[in-house]
Parts: C-alpha cells; sequence; structure tokens
C-alpha cells in the first residue's frame, strides 16, 4: 500500500478499535447478504450495532456520512433484518455511522474519529 493509499479494510480495523475502547464488543465484520454489506456489527448491553464506517482523507467535498443516503440506509436494513433472522437476539438493532478522517491514509498517526449513534431508523 502507498504511502497516501486509503483503504477501507484499514478503516473498518481502525473503527473496530474504536469501538473496543468503547467497551463494544466485536460480534461480526464484513456481513454480507445479497442485498448488500454491514461493515461492522457489535453490541453493548443494551444494543446490537449495525455499523457503517466511512473512511475519507478530508471532508472537502462532502461529510463521510453524506455517502450514508436513504438508498444506503434501506440496503443496510434489509442486511440487518437477514442477519437477525439468523442470529436471534433480545438486545436492540441501532444503526451508527463512523466517519473517519486519515489525511496521511493509512499512515495517518491519529485518524479523527465521528461517532454518530442511531444515525437513522
Amino acid at each position: 500500500m502507498g504511502k497516501n493509499n486509503i483503504s477501507g479494510a484499514w478503516g473498518e480495523a481502525q473503527a473496530a478499535l474504536y469501538l473496543q475502547k468503547k467497551h463494544y464488543r466485536l460480534v461480526a465484520a464484513g456481513y454480507r447478504s445479497r442485498f448488500g454489506e454491514i461493515d461492522l456489527i457489535v453490541s453493548d448491553r443494551k444494543y446490537l450495532v449495525f455499523v457503517e464506517v466511512k473512511l475519507r482523507k478530508n471532508s472537502n467535498f462532502a461529510k463521510a456520512f453524506e455517502y450514508v443516503d436513504r438508498r444506503k440506509q434501506d440496503r443496510l436494513r434489509i442486511t440487518a433484518s437477514i442477519y437477525l433472522a439468523e442470529h436471534p437476539t433480545k438486545l436492540q438493532p441501532r444503526f451508527d455511522v463512523i466517519e473517519i478522517y486519515a489525511p496521511e491514509g493509512a499512515d495517518t498517526a491519529d485518524p479523527q474519529f465521528f461517532h454518530m449513534e442511531d444515525a437513522f431508523q
């Protein structure tokens, strides 16, 4: 990987570490259905959280969460429903978005995280 390359897998790994530091437990990563993919699934005592990770070098063009439009939300909802049918739980489902800004790509020493809890229903 070049100095300024930025990788979705790197971003998802960073987000997983960030969430674990906030006392979430990693349940699954990269869960796929024919309708879409959920980057991370984590839990705490109350919620099963479906996390969309958006990684950017900066927000000059648009904030990363703006890329989670209605169509993307619909695909995430359907995929989460399939996951819940396969893995029943008493935890409440929630959808979060984590924006990560990494100006030097994977070489960024201290990426910025913005965690939007309950980003959409």
